[in-house]
């Protein structure tokens, strides 16, 4: 059984040789935490006091503001990052999709990068290569899939990664969106498979600012605000609290 184990966990980022507070200040609209004062190194404290458990089946949204938090759970929940303090304990097999262009390279064909992004998301090269024409025909790329990455557009970059992406077989998939360069008729196809692949997988974590793709995907949600969780809980609940309105009955009398 996946599950994910955060007790009282902190992140902090030291920032060395820091010359000036527009710096600091810089740096901390980036990372979402405040700066200590109890050291001589300036501290970044990214994430604060988190406590989580998620267990088989969750389907979790993460909500709040750019530079909240969102990403950097997201990567202490993947392994990337070590808390300073407290403990992270994950069981399962973690697909992270940060950033649908990492693991990408400019240089080599479409065909090649579908091999390259799957090992990246921890495939066989035996799996990928049983995926490549489901992919290639999700794509509609065509011809493009045997020249180089950089003469792709971003949209058609982004329509290979979400190829790739929708095809893997995660125990845990932590989703941070991306998603917003391709046409509408091409996300509703995309939609699809998203669903899908949140079916296959044991767990979600889905950090994104479109309340729609969260309805669709999750059933409940964190509110991070200023690295710590502001509210944890039903996903309608959470996204009345922080959009200050009903934003699941807003969606449904749209349709």
């Amino acid at each position: 059984m996946v599950s994910i184990d955060i007790q009282n966990a902190y992140v902090d980022f030291p920032i060395f040789d820091a010359k000036s507070r527009s710096l600091k200040k810089r740096v901390l609209g980036k990372a979402g935490g405040k700066i200590g004062t109890d050291s001589r190194v300036p501290i970044i404290e990214a994430l604060r006091g988190i406590n989580l458990n998620l267990a088989q089946g969750a389907r979790v949204g993460l909500v709040g503001h750019n530079g909240a938090g969102k990403s950097t759970l997201l990567r202490l929940m993947s392994g990337i990052y070590e808390p300073t303090r407290g403990s992270a304990r994950i069981r399962g097999k973690v697909a992270p999709v940060f950033d649908l262009g990492v693991g990408m390279d400019p240089e080599i064909s479409g065909y090649e990068n579908i091999m390259v992004r799957g090992l990246f998301l921890g495939m066989t090269r035996k799996q990928m290569q049983e995926r490549v024409e489901d992919i290639a025909d999700f794509s509609e790329l065509g011809d493009y899939l045997s020249m180089p990455l950089r003469t792709y557009s971003t949209g058609m970059r982004v329509r290979l990664a979400l190829g790739v992406v929708t095809s893997i077989d995660p125990e845990i998939l932590l989703l941070d969106e991306g998603m917003g360069a391709v046409d509408a008729e091409f996300l509703a196809k995309a939609r699809t498979r998203l669903n899908a692949l949140v079916e296959r997988a044991g767990m979600l974590v889905f950090a994104s600012h479109s309340d729609e793709f969260l309805v669709e995907l999750c059933d409940s949600a964190i509110w991070m605000d200023h690295g710590e969780i502001r509210k944890h809980g039903p996903l309608r609940d959470v996204l009345n609290a922080y959009k200050g309105r009903d934003v699941v009955t807003e969606l449904a009398e749209r349709t």
